[in-house]
């Protein structure tokens, strides 16, 4: 494993914005408004990445209602996933895609002590090769779960929408184009891309969309 720094603490988030305003300026625009970002960290494993799975294509409200229920029934385990029907857990509210993908996901049997040990770019690799987990959720994954300090989710549509609107660019930038842009954050991305998000929410709120 390499020396990396992890986004673990508020004395590195500081330590990141800093850095990104040298190269940066207008990131300090950002933290004037909508002040020091948090770091939205979650555990890493298979919970989260199933969550991630669930979450896909619904609303909030109606994710947390089915991952009650998956938790009622004790369906949050890979063992138990394996081992359940499709009746079963599609009376739970899986769809027959997302319970392929959360069986693909517990038979994959990660190591996930041995992930947090990989590059970015192998975790990354690593999490696509399962059904159901494209670069968007590993890259999150990479960021909350693994807390790592350069991954930037140029896919992300607020990202996108966030930069064009802080660096008043004509059009909305593609992934290709904001994904090059953000090379010049390195190695903090994971922390530019709080900054963007958390600008994005504050321009939205303030415009009166939710």
């Amino acid at each position: 494993m390499t020396n990396r720094v992890l986004i673990e603490s508020d004395q590195i988030v500081v330590q990141a914005i800093d850095a990104l305003i040298l190269h940066e300026p207008r990131f300090a625009n950002v933290i004037e408004l909508t002040g020091m970002p948090k770091l939205r960290l979650r555990p890493d494993g298979f919970e989260t990445l199933l969550q991630a799975i669930v979450s896909q294509q619904v609303s909030v409200a109606a994710a947390n209602a089915i991952w009650s229920r998956l938790e009622l029934n004790n369906f949050v385990d890979p063992n138990q996933i394996l081992q359940t029907n499709e009746d079963q857990l599609r009376a739970v509210g899986l769809s027959r895609q997302k319970i392929r993908y959360a069986k693909a996901l517990a038979a994959a049997n990660l190591d996930y002590k041995e992930l947090r040990q990989k590059s970015d770019d192998e975790v990354i690799r690593i999490l696509t090769e399962i059904p159901g987990i494209g670069v968007w959720t590993a890259e999150i994954y990479a960021m909350f779960s693994l807390k790592r300090a350069d991954i930037f989710a140029a896919g992300d549509l607020a990202l996108k929408e966030s930069a064009r609107l802080l660096f008043s660019l004509k059009e909305r930038p593609t992934e290709g184009e904001l994904r090059i842009q953000s090379q010049k954050w390195s190695p903090w991305r994971s922390v530019a891309a709080l900054l963007l998000w958390d600008y994005y929410g504050f321009i939205k709120n303030r415009e009166g969309v939710v």
